[in-house]
């Protein structure tokens, strides 16, 4: 019986974070230099529902009955399988590996969980379609961080780049002119909850002040909606630089990014900021083609890596 396999992009915010949790419009893209893989290879000798998960970068190796119930691994079978019995199901082994940092803003979970779904599911003989995979992908994510945007799966599962709106469905964005996005990791984590937790904590004392902030954020999302859509992605810089002064006045920013994304600016990127929680992970930049001297000096002024990804309405990715 062959091996299945799947492999699923990472994906970035590239406006609107925080501001989509008080009712604005997001834009998110895939990643697909960031990539995590799932190879669900058959065990010829192994009786039904003996089911092996190998994690290596996570330093886990365990049969899936071992796992909580809530496991993120042992939810995305569970969520292929439905009510079935895992003692029904045949006997494999599932190696899980990932290029894409956890904690930092590019949808590592969702990544893994999609992966899992779709060649786990081939290797069952089902068929999913984009949508099902992003809806088991959501039900997934929902333990990891709680009442998620959906975001993270949709962009993932689809490999398009998304305009979201709460309680909006989400909108697949054609893009006017292919642009290229330098993704830049600081090196340390992020905090998405703490960062979530704290712009909330901040909102309650100064709901105005804050409200009018999401609004601006709000603004320039849409305003670079109609941007990507036309094809002038240039002056998608100005407004880069602009939405993380705002994220800067929310408290999301640290020293490490502000000096990355001035580094960046510096160096020649037309515009760059967090993306993401903040509190740590990755800064984007905006650059006119595959640039190598701006992610060679990147690394030089600290960063942990660097990678370019090209926006395009075009799919899939890998």
């Amino acid at each position: 019986m062959p091996a299945f396999s799947a492999t699923s992009p990472g994906k970035i915010i590239l406006f609107g974070e925080h501001a989509v949790v008080y009712g604005e419009p997001a834009i998110a893209i895939p990643v697909s230099t960031a990539q995590a893989k799932v190879i669900v290879s058959a065990r010829i000798q192994g009786k039904p529902g003996e089911i092996i998960i190998e994690a290596p970068d996570i330093s886990l190796s365990s049969s899936v009955d071992q796992l909580e119930p809530n496991h993120p691994l042992r939810a995305a079978i569970q969520v292929v399988i439905g009510e079935e019995d895992l003692k029904q199901v045949p006997s494999c082994t599932i190696l899980v590996t990932s290029e894409i940092p956890p904690s930092s803003g590019l949808g590592s979970s969702a990544a893994i969980s999609v992966s899992l779904i779709r060649a786990f599911s081939a290797f069952l003989g089902k068929r999913l379609s984009d949508e099902q995979v992003s809806d088991f992908a959501y039900v997934v994510e929902k333990i990891h961080h709680g009442t998620p945007s959906g975001i993270d799966n949709t962009v993932i599962s689809h490999q398009k780049p998304v305009y979201y709106r709460k309680g909006d469905p989400f909108e697949f964005l054609e893009i006017g002119e292919e642009f290229s996005v330098l993704v830049v990791y600081s090196g340390f984590p992020g905090n998405t909850r703490e960062a979530v937790d704290g712009v909330r904590e901040r909102w309650q004392r100064e709901p105005d002040r804050y409200n009018q902030i999401f609004t601006r954020i709000g603004d320039i999302t849409n305003k670079a909606k109609r941007i990507i859509g036309g094809g002038d992605t240039d002056r998608l810089g100005d407004l880069m630089n602009e939405n993380h002064e705002l994220l800067q006045e929310i408290g999301v920013s640290t020293t490490e990014l502000d000096r990355l994304v001035l580094a960046a600016r510096e160096m020649g990127a037309l515009g760059a900021k967090l993306s993401g929680g903040g509190l740590g992970g990755h800064i984007i930049a905006l650059i006119e083609s595959e640039n190598d001297d701006i992610s060679k000096e990147m690394m030089k002024k600290g960063a942990k890596s660097t990678q370019i990804t090209h926006v395009t309405s075009r799919a899939p990715y890998n």
